[in-house]
């Protein structure tokens, strides 16, 4: 019997499935259990998440709503943008009456203007005429003054004035920027703040002193207002000659980008929001009163200059794994004795740098190749590549000039390396190269004669030291002849943009990592109507792919028990009775973001009749079809033991940081207390 194409039932839309995961990561800054300022803080990712789902999914369903063949319907649109209003103000009500009246008991404020005394008044005063003055420039709108370009995400006010202007003309509209490199929170002196530690924002600063911009005339209504545009890089890789020039260009003008969703404080009067919406051609849906400050991802400045350790997660420090990585030993020597497993962020991600740093000091390592997806501004693997590049070595680095909103610091990074001679390759036109790969060529001895020997290291996450400190991923360093020969073979492949044959032990997507995974679906499904053990548990980000969700819900029909940890959108509806009832969907929030990519499969009783894969793909159809991506078996029965005892099994059983997902979409926290895997792990991995 073979699996179905297509799922047999309305699949859950995937924006409102987006937006349940941060209804999910919102309720973080309810829990008791959780400290202050980090519940604060997750408040402040939900805004960040909401800015991009606004600026890029929320913008692709208002595109595909205008094409009459999409799927989408404008009744669609307005459904998730119920759902997004109800949420942004579910976010403000615990933000008013949830955590801020907490951070006043611990003697934290935020002081608006009337709740500043004679003193504090007097030092906002100063600090607005010596640092926020200067770099205003109000502009009062005419005919010669038309209303400013506005880009994504800045902050502006808007004012109506009283009076004439200097010309004696009747133009009572002005438009404020609020520079963006001035803070967003002040902390006030300590002399000043009466025993607490207190804050003004900048947007309370220009508020109360609004007027003063204005001289003969006066304020008789405001507002904060912040516009969010589409703004997914677009380009036609198939028409530009050069890639990297084409996006850098593209980097100016993406700020200005179709307008999607418009936010202005809940006091803005209906004649000022409604001529913001003209002027942004926006309907009245895509209109945001918020009940506090226009953008609070800004709110994380208060949290980094709040003086309270006790109100913040303790310190975690990942370890460095003493007993199969030797400190001090060489790694590639390590390796050759067998495959080592890091999980992180509970294990340090420092050995993988320094199985880079010693590739790049030793003299017998010719070549290095390596792919970057997400590394940040500043990296010491980037810098490492560019010195092994100065040795000499050869060095090929694929850069995703791609991947949203780091393509700037990629293309950077892609002309410093080419400045130093590395072979710079973009991946392949009409693809995002999202493998996680690096691997080493070394000259060594062998039977009296020199040969060339490859070492890998494959991960589920990027190659960012700093995001390794905060999500959960697996790394793997291997010498396994197959597994750095197919790591070598796709390398070659994305320069050279050759065909080659199938890979002995990588799944490769767009090629056959899909297919492999329908397969290994279609053998659980047999095995469990031949009635022997049949399970499949996936560890994932996002579940989207139609034929996949097919394949585990013919699987689940079968008698195959499945269980999905799915970190954010899932589209298969669980539990549904004769359709989903053995499927069981559930995602983990605490206190890092769950990235691990793990997809166990058994049919049978036998040792040989399970398979277990690591991968930096999602299950999506982006994924599987528009992306490079690799899936690596982990073959060696101790190591996967080892992956499916700390990245499955403690999250199957955790409770505490567990949400179960039902089939109407909505999701329910499996209970205020138990065991958090996270916490699990961390005791697991801590210091004896």
């Amino acid at each position: 019997m073979t699996l179905p194409a297509t799922p047999p039932l309305a699949l859950l839309n995937r924006e409102q499935a987006i937006l349940e995961f941060n209804r999910r990561v919102l309720a973080q800054a309810q829990r008791d259990d959780v400290p202050l300022l980090e519940r604060l803080r997750y408040i402040c990712i939900v805004s960040s998440n909401l800015d991009e789902f606004f600026e890029v999914r929320f913008a692709d369903m208002l595109e595909a709503a205008r094409d009459p063949a999409s799927q989408v319907s404008s009744r669609d649109v307005e459904r998730v943008g119920r759902a997004a209003h109800v949420l942004i103000d579910q976010q403000y009500a615990i933000f008013n009456e949830q955590v801020m009246p907490v951070l006043l008991k611990e003697h934290i404020s935020i002081l608006n203007h009337a709740d500043r005394n004679e003193e504090q008044r007097r030092w906002v005063g100063k600090f607005f005429e010596r640092e926020v003055r200067p770099l205003l420039m109000p502009v009062g709108l005419d005919p010669a003054h038309p209303f400013p370009q506005v880009a994504n995400k800045s902050l502006h006010f808007i004012a109506r004035l009283s009076g004439k202007d200097a010309f004696g003309r009747d133009n009572r509209i002005a438009i404020v920027k609020v520079p963006r490199v001035l803070p967003r929170v002040i902390k006030l002196p300590e002399a000043i703040s009466g025993g607490q530690q207190a804050f003004v924002l900048l947007t309370s600063v220009i508020r109360a002193h609004l007027e003063e911009l204005f001289p003969g005339r006066q304020v008789e209504a405001f507002s904060q207002f912040r516009v969010t545009r589409d703004s997914d890089l677009e380009v036609d890789e198939e028409e530009i000659a050069n890639l990297r020039h084409a996006l850098r260009s593209g980097l100016t003008t993406r700020h200005f980008g179709r307008a999607v969703r418009l936010e202005v404080v809940n006091t803005c009067p209906e004649e000022l929001s409604q001529f913001l919406l003209e002027q942004f051609v926006l309907p009245p849906a895509a209109l945001y009163r918020v009940n506090g400050p226009v953008n609070l991802v800004r709110l994380n400045e208060l949290i980094d200059q709040t003086d309270a350790p006790e109100l913040r997660f303790l310190p975690h420090e990942p370890v460095w794994p003493e007993g199969r990585l030797p400190r001090g030993k060489s790694i590639i020597d390590r390796i050759k004795k067998g495959d080592v497993l890091l999980h992180h962020p509970f294990e340090s991600f420092e050995p993988v740098l320094e199985f880079l740093r010693e590739a790049v000091y030793d003299p017998d390592v010719l070549a290095i190749k390596q792919t970057v997806y997400r590394t940040g501004s500043k990296s010491e693997l980037m810098d490492l590549l560019i010195e092994a590049a100065r040795r000499g070595k050869e060095v090929m680095v694929v850069v995703e000039l791609k991947a949203r909103f780091d393509e700037e610091a990629n293309i950077n990074w892609a002309e410093r390396l080419e400045a130093v001679g590395a072979q710079v390759v973009y991946g392949i036109v009409g693809y995002k190269t999202h493998a996680k790969l690096l691997m080493v060529m070394r000259r060594e001895m062998h039977g009296g004669k020199p040969v060339l020997r490859r070492y890998a290291h494959l991960s589920t996450g990027n190659y960012n030291p700093k995001t390794a400190r905060l999500y959960t991923d697996l790394g793997y360093l291997t010498a396994d002849p197959d597994i750095t020969a197919d790591a070598d073979t796709v390398f070659r492949q994305l320069a050279s943009l050759g065909k080659i044959k199938a890979p002995k032990r990588l799944l490769l997507a767009p090629f056959n990592m899909h297919s492999r995974m329908m397969e290994l679906l279609q053998q659980v499904a047999d095995a469990a109507r031949a009635g022997y053990q049949a399970r499949v548990v996936l560890k994932i980000n996002a579940l989207t792919d139609a034929e996949l969700i097919g394949g585990l819900l013919a699987a689940g029909q079968a008698g195959a028990r499945v269980d999905l940890i799915v970190r954010g959108a899932c589209m298969l509806p669980p539990g549904l009775p004769g359709v989903s009832e053995n499927i069981l969907v559930r995602s983990v929030v605490g206190r890092f973001l769950e990235h691990s990519r793990v997809s166990y499969f058994r049919w049978g009783d036998g040792d040989e009749q399970e398979a277990l894969y690591l991968s930096s793909a999602d299950w999506m159809s982006r994924n599987m079809f528009r992306r490079i991506e690799v899936a690596w078996p982990v073959l060696d029965p101790k190591l996967r033991q080892r992956v499916i005892d700390e990245a499955l099994q403690p999250y199957l059983h955790d409770s505490l940081d567990a949400w179960q997902l039902g089939p109407d979409g909505h999701s329910n926290r499996i209970s205020d207390s138990g065991v958090s895997a996270q916490q699990v792990l961390m005791r697991h991995f801590g210091p004896d």
